[in-house]
């Protein structure tokens, strides 16, 4: 959908892990590539994936992992340091006349080991539940996927 108004943004942006308004903007370096700013002045470089920098798809799976390994880690992490904390995310490119181009299969995979000893054992212990909370109601980012939220797009 292409929407000729601008959106009324009366929110303050916010940043870090809490409820609030979030942006980001992108600028043109050359074709296909972009900069990517957020409002802390963050920047990566965006492609098509003819060179290294990520795509837009590869921005997504990033997106899903990170969010997910943010949560998991806060809340093992209380319990123990890891010593090992690997996140893979995965998914299929796919396209179809009725759906387009999307992506299918998602999968996060989660390699995290703990220290031996009461810490680790606890922290193991919480590992199951903290990615299981972190897929039901945790993570912003997958949960946005899963639930199929609306994009609006809309031309300045």
């Amino acid at each position: 959908m292409t929407d000729t108004t601008s959106p009324s943004r009366t929110e303050p942006e916010t940043g870090g892990t809490g409820p609030g308004f979030r942006s980001v903007t992108l600028s043109r370096t050359a074709h296909g590539e972009f900069d990517v700013t957020n409002i802390r002045g963050g920047t990566i470089h965006i492609g098509t994936g003819d060179t290294d920098d990520f795509t837009p798809v590869e921005l997504l799976l990033t997106a899903i992992a990170g969010c997910s390994a943010v949560d998991v880690d806060f809340i093992t992490a209380k319990r123990a340091e890891p010593s090992e904390f690997t996140v893979e995310s995965t998914g299929v490119k796919a396209k179809s006349a009725e759906k387009g181009n999307h992506m299918e299969d998602l999968e996060v995979t989660f390699r995290v080991r703990f220290p031996e000893g009461p810490e680790g054992d606890r922290a193991r212990e919480m590992l199951p539940r903290a990615i299981a909370q972190s897929h039901d109601r945790l993570c912003s980012v997958s949960r946005t996927v899963q639930l199929g939220t609306p994009v609006t797009m809309r031309e300045d």
